[in-house]
């Protein structure tokens, strides 16, 4: 893999986790599951593979902040750089045992995401992409789609589930969105549907009320892919606001104006 020394380290340390979930995968049935919310669970897997990217990451750069999904925010003493870490994105899925979830880490500098790896050991496939250095899939390079017809574009979105209240905002969406393309994917895993954005796979995305760790490492691979991404709201930050939009260029202004209304 050609990259910075950063990049490396953030495969190697998103490979060596999804190996670890991979075996608890394959024993799904007797993982220790605690309920951390409604719909929302966390289980012995996701621990010990966070704890892995942390261990791998911190011990690399330990100077840089740390913020993921499982543990406590560590502020940097380099205040401009800070690891970004969802150890097991689509939880659900993992432990339902469906083959869709991903390991995703991403790199922040001076408050922008500047590089990114997104894992699905299901499929073996690494998605990541650095700042100005385009984005990739394994050995291959990728590109957002050039589709231009919005009735051939499928979309990537999250329903909410129990105990969240931005239901009657989604069915308003799908009101719009479903009549004018060719139909709207909910696979529930935000990074792999960024990367599938970049991929080409799918038109776009949107969604709201994600975490930073949700969509920090899609993000810059979505934008080195060639996609425009933007806060669902305008003038919103992306990250502190859990919400954005994001589309290949040729489709996004009319993407964008069926979604926001």
């Amino acid at each position: 893999m050609i990259g910075s020394a950063n990049l490396n380290i953030m495969v190697k340390a998103a490979r060596r986790a999804g190996r670890s979930l991979a075996k608890d995968f394959r024993e799904v049935e007797n993982l220790q599951v605690s309920v951390k919310g409604a719909g929302d669970f966390v289980s012995k897997a996701d621990i010990t593979a966070e704890e892995i990217l942390k261990e791998d990451l911190m011990e690399a750069r330990p100077t840089y902040g740390w913020l993921a999904e499982e543990s406590a925010e560590i502020p940097g003493t380099d205040p401009t750089r800070r690891w970004i870490v969802d150890p097991l994105d689509g939880t659900t899925n993992f432990l339902h045992g469906l083959p869709h979830w991903a390991v995703s880490v991403a790199l922040e500098h001076k408050g922008e995401i500047v590089a990114g790896v997104v894992f699905d050991p299901c499929k073996d496939e690494t998605f990541f992409a650095e700042k100005g250095q385009g984005a990739w899939m394994n050995e291959g390079r990728i590109r957002a789609s050039g589709r231009t017809h919005m009735i051939e574009t499928i979309y990537a979105t999250g329903l909410p589930f129990a105990g969240r209240g931005d239901l009657p905002d989604t069915l308003q969406d799908l009101a719009r969105i479903l009549p004018a393309c060719a139909g709207v994917r909910r696979w529930g895993a935000a990074s792999l549907d960024l990367a599938y954005v970049a991929a080409g796979r799918y038109d776009g995305f949107w969604e709201r009320r994600l975490k930073p760790w949700d969509m920090a490492a899609g993000l810059v691979l979505a934008r080195e892919a060639g996609a425009l991404v933007e806060p669902l709201a305008k003038g919103d930050n992306i990250i502190e606001s859990g919400s954005v939009i994001c589309a290949n260029e040729p489709m996004f202004e009319r993407f964008a104006k069926v979604i926001r209304g």
